[in-house]
């Protein structure tokens, strides 16, 4: 494809899918045409700048897509990234993830292909580079900013745990459709007066379990930045019910919640090129559990319980309000600050307005729940003490 006469942009998404993908492609694509630049996509995430092979006769179809006005307004209502997406880390991939082009070059168990990955981009006429993605996807881009490639990344996972953004494309579907599911479960929950545990996403955050909770959807939830005891909790879930007049509760658990001496419950032991194990199966756990306890708070009497993992039914289809317009600004953000040279930053939304600050700034820290200001750790719910002046969604980037 011809150069745009500014450059040529190339954007990826790594990481888990999320509604408001597809909008920030559109939004930085349409806007980057318009304003006399070419854009193409990175397939894959970083995967796609691995996969390349620099001959000039070859087919990179599979890594590389052009981009227009007319390919990206195709996907912008919906949801995922037609881009699609990998966990891959190009300075750890495995030996049996290297591509067969480059298997007489790198024989080690972990391998590092940024040298690879800077002369794909060269090979492709990339002058800049915008990645969206979460902690691990931008924590790459961080290596490649100090090897002295121009970038402006996009904040996006639905556990809104970057730092230095209040928000994350993905998180407000993310909380709209677990407010929305908890809801519908409810008939259930009370015409068979049960407890009801649903697990949310959260690895090291709570803020998908939190927020929600604060919207009303449960009486109660255990995050990852506070190790609960199932005895306290079975206690007031069943104190809830019997308070509640359709005599049932609710509780969100974040995947990442720990039981007081316990650790985080992995699916299995097998981990991504970020070093993380798939979470999941706390909520059956916590549901078990509290069943079993739940008749020492009750009067001998037994409790039958609803257990849902909601997963990938908070990530999939069309986007909400917020994640259709918040990744409209920051394409166009990342494209501004491209545009005046000022790179190496990724785009936020702090206090309510629109900024920048510094891409390092992902690894520099974690972004938790303050639990000290926001969450009861006696009674495992939420707590505030005023939202006057607070962010629109109460946990801000400092949380």
């Amino acid at each position: 494809m011809r150069k745009g006469k500014k450059g040529r942009i190339g954007i990826l998404t790594g990481g888990g899918d999320v509604p408001g993908l597809n909008p920030a492609i559109r939004a930085v694509t349409v806007r980057a045409v318009r304003d006399g630049y070419d854009v193409i996509g990175i397939r894959r995430g970083w995967a796609g700048l691995v996969d390349i092979v620099r001959d000039e006769k070859a087919d990179n179809s599979e890594c590389v897509l052009p981009l227009d006005k007319e390919i990206v307004n195709h996907y912008a209502r919906t949801g995922g990234t037609f881009l699609h997406s990998s966990r891959t880390r190009p300075s750890a991939v495995p030996k049996k993830d290297v591509p067969a082009h480059l298997h007489g070059k790198y024989k080690a168990e972990k391998n590092d292909l940024t040298d690879e990955v800077i002369a794909n981009l060269d090979f492709l006429g990339v002058d800049y580079l915008i990645p969206i993605g979460g902690d691990d996807t931008l924590s790459y881009g961080v290596e490649l900013g100090h090897r002295g490639v121009p970038l402006v990344a996009i904040p996006k996972t639905m556990d809104n745990d970057v730092p230095g953004t209040d928000y994350c494309i993905g998180f407000g579907t993310c909380v709209t459709r677990t407010v929305n599911v908890v809801n519908q479960l409810r008939t259930s929950a009370a015409s068979h007066e049960r407890i009801m545990i649903v697990e949310v996403f959260g690895r090291y955050a709570g803020f998908t379990a939190l927020l929600p909770t604060i919207a009303g959807a449960a009486h109660r939830c255990v995050i990852p930045e506070w190790k609960f005891d199932i005895d306290k909790l079975t206690e007031i879930l069943v104190e809830d019910r019997a308070q509640n007049s359709d005599k049932y509760s609710v509780c969100l658990v974040s995947e990442g919640a720990t039981f007081e001496g316990g650790e985080m419950h992995f699916k299995g032991a097998e981990k991504d090129q970020y070093g993380h194990a798939k979470l999941g199966g706390i909520g059956d756990q916590v549901s078990a559990l509290v069943k079993e306890r739940a008749p020492a708070y009750n009067d001998g009497r037994k409790i039958d319980m609803i257990t849902m993992d909601l997963g990938y039914t908070v990530r999939s289809g069309d986007p909400d309000m917020l994640d259709s317009i918040v990744p409209m600004a920051f394409g166009n953000l990342a494209v501004d600050l491209l545009q005046r040279g000022d790179d190496g930053r990724m785009v936020a939304l702090r206090n309510g307005r629109y900024d920048s600050v510094p891409i390092d700034t992902v690894v520099a820290s974690k972004k938790l729940v303050d639990v000290e200001k926001f969450y009861d750790t006696e009674r495992y719910r939420p707590t505030y003490a005023s939202f006057e002046l607070q962010p629109m969604l109460v946990l801000g980037a400092g949380s």
